[in-house]
């Protein structure tokens, strides 16, 4: 049975440009979909956070009008969530899990990522320790922005990889590409990323250079989730 690491934000804020703190948290369908994608596919998942907090859901990742405008996959997400909340209450520690224990690290969206994951030495470690084993890496959304702290001493390990995230048109449509701190694109592109962005916004798009999988945004979370099933099926026969 393969085994992934769900890394998921325990922040339950952003804090924007003027040091507002935006409520946030996880990315409702960007947890619970992938989650059930790798659940029937009968891995094992092991859910953990920084410090082993327990990690909440951003509220605003249930509303009709980030669905759209269908009130169905808020109660779907929200429904599955439930379902899973021993798991979500009795977190892992992310800043003491091994890489040898699992086939593969998946990181979910939200703002959150942006606020502790993407600063997190402990992580970066861990993500070097993933693709050392040649272990997929993946992130979708604000996801890989967890992706930053991965450095050794040559700089960013992933300088140079092609990879996706949420974009700048992303972030303007839902408001706050003017109130952030900074923006995933870009700043994914000062770093030395080929930051490549899908036909347009809220499509589904996955990126996938060696070892590291992304996805745009909350659409590319189940084809992402099926493509790291089957590279992982794929090893394992």
């Amino acid at each position: 049975m393969a085994r992934v690491l769900f890394a998921v934000t325990g922040s339950r804020y952003w804090t924007l440009k003027d040091g507002t703190k935006h409520p946030c948290g996880y990315w409702p369908e960007e947890l619970a979909v992938p989650h059930q994608v790798f659940d029937e596919a009968g891995l094992e998942v092991t859910i953990a956070t920084p410090g082993a907090v327990v990690p909440v859901a951003d509220e605003a990742g249930f509303t009709a009008a980030m669905n759209g405008d269908s009130e169905e996959p808020g109660i779907r997400f929200r429904g599955y969530l439930d379902s899973i909340s021993g798991a979500l209450s009795h977190p892992a520690d992310l800043d003491t899990v091994d890489a040898a224990d699992h086939d593969f690290v998946f990181v979910p969206g939200g703002h959150g990522p942006m606020e502790d994951l993407a600063s997190s030495e402990p992580f970066g470690r861990l993500l070097g320790a993933f693709t050392a084993a040649g272990k997929p890496v993946a992130a979708v959304c604000h996801g890989p922005a967890a992706l930053l702290p991965a450095v050794d001493a040559e700089g960013w390990i992933f300088r140079g990889r092609r990879m996706t995230g949420f974009t700048n048109e992303e972030e303007t449509q839902v408001g706050f590409a003017d109130k952030a701190a900074w923006l995933l694109e870009d700043h994914l592109t000062a770093v030395g990323s080929i930051f490549e962005s899908g036909p347009g916004p809220w499509q589904p798009h996955l990126v996938v250079d060696g070892n590291l999988y992304t996805g745009q945004n909350p659409a590319s979370s189940r084809p992402l989730a099926e493509a790291l099933v089957a590279a992982v099926a794929a090893v394992q026969h």
